[in-house]
């Protein structure tokens, strides 16, 4: 019996306990919400809000009102300077640096040494546990898993606390048994300069026995370019012939997922992907076979759902798990046990089953084309996307677009920014495909495109070789979570992006 297999038999008790989301979901989220409730009632949040008098998710909902960061901002201050019992009990000293391109001021998520055991890790934890059941021959641990993460620094605002990525936080606060089945060391697991990063993780973890991936795909693609450029391999499992696996999260891969299976054609190769958040684990794909993640209820986060046609109101209406319905779009709020209380985290998901719960992510709440009332979210561009490539052979580095509102011709479209790794025989044939492919996925988006009345066909223009790369670059969010935004209804990002590209 191999030492995975050994250790596959200690996730059962753990996967049965995952196995009554089936049928206890209700009771399980209703148990979460009082504990939360419970643990904080004591602080200046938890006495501000009376949540001593909280008895239900109405009492809930009733009496603490919708978050976004700027409502907890000075909470947080006060924290990273020090202050303890704000808006949970335990002491927390850790803060997650806000991943993403939204803006240039960043936040920062309050992370507690319940949410690191009890949420992070036992998301990683749940993850490995859904594989082995899904694949009972797999040998993960006959080798190393490369993790691939961010950086942190002392806060150089105060004594009281540390800032970093989520991954780093949790690279620094792991169980030291880890160590010895993941590469690459600490110390170059936290260095903070990508490039020279790079360089340090592909020498270390070159010559390594790696039988499993973690990270954002985008950046791992990087890392894995550099090992194959070193070693003068054509594919990867000529580097690391036992890989099996890639537990990706941070970004969507369907952009990237033709670039993996050219770089590894193993058939024994799966993708598995997370949805681990600065704010919190949410999510798992639980069956390879399914695409849908099972949303994780008993982690110490209580969920609720904005429906987005709500979004917009000043009083929009919430829903509890037990309250949502299948193939609609939510907000997700979430209020956990770092002391995020009905914290609307800015991700849409759609539902796909109950019984389990299994969802999608679907995009952004500020990241959507809605200019001219197409509401075209992240979930229709990488379908739109995946089409176009499938159809004329292209493979895709990174995109953005936005809305042109008029040109001088008065016309109106979208605008796609977009690097190739494989050029189409055509992007006129590209851009073709993707415009009837959007059409097909939303009927929004069709009916405003209705003979090029409301808005005309998509324009697309080639980026160069490493523009978003440069302007990840020049704004300081190189590797670790950050990305490029995907959709966006002002042109702020796409027109610096541009005016790197050389055009206007």
């Amino acid at each position: 019996m191999s030492i995975t297999n050994i250790i596959s038999k200690s996730f059962h008790p753990r996967l049965n306990e995952i196995d009554s989301y089936a049928n206890q979901a209700e009771e399980i989220q209703d148990k979460v919400m009082m504990n939360l409730i419970n643990m904080a009632k004591d602080t200046e949040w938890g006495k501000k809000y009376d949540y001593q008098s909280i008895h239900n998710y109405d009492d809930f909902k009733n009496k603490v009102p919708l978050q976004t960061y700027e409502e907890i901002k000075t909470y947080v201050e006060r924290l990273r300077k020090g202050e303890q019992n704000l808006l949970w009990p335990s002491e927390i000293r850790w803060f997650a640096k806000s991943s993403g391109t939204t803006n240039d001021k960043s936040k920062f998520i309050p992370v507690s040494k319940e949410a690191l055991h009890d949420t992070h890790y036992q998301g990683g934890a749940d993850a490995v546990a859904f594989y082995l059941r899904s694949n009972p021959q797999s040998r993960l641990f006959s080798g190393k898993g490369l993790i691939l993460g961010g950086s942190h620094c002392p806060n150089l605002n105060s004594n009281h606390s540390l800032v970093g990525d989520l991954s780093a936080i949790l690279i620094e606060n792991i169980n030291p048994l880890v160590n010895f089945v993941r590469i690459p060391s600490k110390e170059i697991a936290l260095m903070d300069e990508w490039e020279t990063k790079i360089e340090a993780v592909a020498n270390s973890c070159m010559h390594k026995n790696v039988t499993n991936l973690s990270g954002v795909p985008s950046w791992m693609l990087v890392v894995i370019k550099r090992i194959l450029e070193k070693t003068g391999k054509q594919t990867l499992e000529e580097v690391w012939p036992n890989l099996e696996i890639f537990f990706h999260g941070g970004v969507a891969f369907t952009p990237y997922r033709d670039q993996y299976k050219e770089i590894i054609k193993s058939e024994k190769m799966h993708y598995m992907e997370t949805y681990n958040a600065s704010e919190g684990y949410f999510g798992t794909q639980c069956d390879l076979s399914d695409p849908a993640m099972l949303l994780m209820i008993d982690y110490g986060i209580f969920y609720e759902f904005i429906p987005l046609d709500e979004l917009e109101k000043d009083n929009p209406r919430c829903y509890c798990l037990s309250e949502i319905e299948l193939k609609k779009n939510y907000a997700m709020v979430i209020s956990t046990s770092s002391g995020l209380w009905r914290y609307m985290i800015g991700d849409t998901i759609e539902f796909t089953q109950k019984d389990p719960y299994k969802f999608i992510i679907t995009g952004r709440t500020k990241h959507f084309i809605n200019a001219f009332g197409e509401e075209l979210i992240v979930d229709n561009a990488e379908k739109g996307l995946a089409k176009a490539c499938s159809q004329t052979g292209a493979q895709i580095c990174e995109y953005t677009a936005a809305p042109v509102y008029m040109d001088k011709h008065a016309k109106c479209r979208h605008q796609w920014l977009i690097e190739f790794t494989k050029m189409p025989d055509s992007i006129e044939n590209f851009a073709s495909i993707l415009d009837s492919a959007l059409k097909e996925v939303n009927s929004d988006y069709e009916a405003k495109r209705w003979k090029d009345i409301a808005l005309q066909q998509l324009e697309i223009i080639v980026a160069r070789k490493g523009l978003f790369h440069d302007w990840l670059a020049k704004k300081g969010k190189l590797g670790g979570q950050h990305k490029v935004p995907r959709l966006n209804n002002s042109r702020v990002y796409i027109e610096e992006i541009l005016n790197m590209n050389g055009k206007n």
